[in-house]
């Protein structure tokens, strides 16, 4: 087993390896949370042979200490808190919105600059594998998974290349999905010590892989 991915294109490849048995199914669309899920789905996508799109989420980052999340929003009003840690730090409703405010600003210009006038992916009644970079406390994902739900598909399948024992297990256990990992160490640390590259995921790759997966399924079509 691998201690460290090479980056998220390697790690990508070897998570479609365990998601090999959904490959080729028409019923099946990877869902990539941006920016850095996008490199990793647009891997998975691509070995399994199956649409690709992005579905965004933002985290919501403790006031003064941004990378700490305190919870996460996703379309549709999906708004997800870490009430033990707000209370624990004395975290105001107010400032919860002012942060919520601002990443719902963010969370709208990202859906406009990567899909442009291009619809969003049908989930109704589709098997959705929805994939990130990797998965420490799970909040954007939950998020994600929560506001995915509202589109009714069949079953969703929550994917990263590695993620913390624990938060696998609160998937499985309190949300009831499936969640499918190349690596969950017991001793997690954080999700950029299992890469060599964690270089930041641009706007302009995500534009760029959205493009190439969009390409590829129109010469499929064709």
């Amino acid at each position: 087993m691998l201690a460290q991915f090479k980056d998220r294109t390697q790690a990508g490849r070897l998570l479609a390896q365990k998601l090999a048995a959904y490959a080729d199914r028409p019923d099946v669309v990877v869902l990539a949370l941006p920016r850095g899920g996008v490199p990793v789905a647009y891997e998975v996508a691509e070995a399994l042979r199956v649409p690709f799109d992005v579905f965004p989420v933002r985290k919501l980052g403790v006031p003064g200490h941004g990378e700490l999340a305190m919870g996460a929003i996703a379309g549709d009003g999906v708004r997800v808190i870490n009430e033990d840690l707000v209370q624990h730090l004395g975290i105001t409703n107010e400032q919860i919105d002012r942060v919520a405010a601002r990443e719902q600003q963010e969370l709208e210009r990202r859906g406009r600059l990567y899909r442009g006038s291009r619809p969003a992916a049908d989930v109704r009644g589709q098997t959705v594998i929805l994939v990130d970079d990797g998965l420490a406390t799970g909040a954007t994902m939950r998020a994600a998974v929560m506001a995915l739900r509202r589109s009714r598909p069949a079953e969703i399948i929550v994917a990263a290349p590695v993620a913390a024992h624990s938060t696998c297990d609160e998937f499985r256990d309190e949300l009831g999905t499936i969640c499918v990992c190349a690596l969950v160490p017991f001793h997690f640390d954080a999700v950029g010590s299992w890469y060599m590259d964690f270089a930041q995921t641009t706007d302009d790759e995500v534009r760029g892989l959205l493009e190439r997966a969009a390409n590829s399924e129109a010469r499929q079509v064709a």
